[in-house]
């Protein structure tokens, strides 16, 4: 596992999350195995799309969330979560590896300094781009080693 980003989208505000996965999915020419992704993406078109990449996705249901049709593989995911609640969906789905996603967005963060200084959108989307490139290359020198607490 590398930790690398190996997909980025600058999209404006206004533009919901879930509208912007094609774009993140299509040109990538590795297999995928799974997909991990929050609440916002748990949209039929998204569950569409990653089972078309071959990937199972792995999107928490909304609490309230419904069947979908016979045999989707969301319902699987729905059951278990009316069951036995989110905490145990999130453990038995592998849920918690999107922290590594996570944990990148904030290394992303934090080398950045929080802000893009560039104005114009063609601006920002390379000065983003120009970063993810910088966290890719330190990834290569090596990542913390976390260990644990006695």
């Amino acid at each position: 596992m590398t930790h690398d980003i190996v997909a980025a989208e600058v999209s404006l505000d206004n533009v919901h999350d879930a509208k912007v996965l094609p774009t993140l999915l299509n040109p990538l020419r590795r297999k995928l195995g799974h997909v991990y992704a929050d609440g916002a993406y748990d949209r039929k078109a998204s569950h569409q799309l990653i089972s078309c990449k071959g990937a199972t996705a792995c999107i928490p249901p909304s609490k309230n969330a419904g069947l979908w049709e016979k045999g989707h593989p969301r319902n699987e995911a729905v059951l278990v979560m009316r069951k036995e609640g989110l905490a145990h969906w999130k453990k038995i789905s592998g849920y918690h590896r999107r922290s590594l996603a996570e944990t990148a967005m904030y290394r992303f963060k934090q080398l950045m300094t929080g802000k893009i200084s560039l104005r114009t959108y063609n601006g920002q989307v390379g000065e983003v781009m120009a970063y993810v490139g910088a966290i890719n290359k330190l990834n290569t020198l090596g990542l913390p080693i976390r260990k644990p607490r006695v």
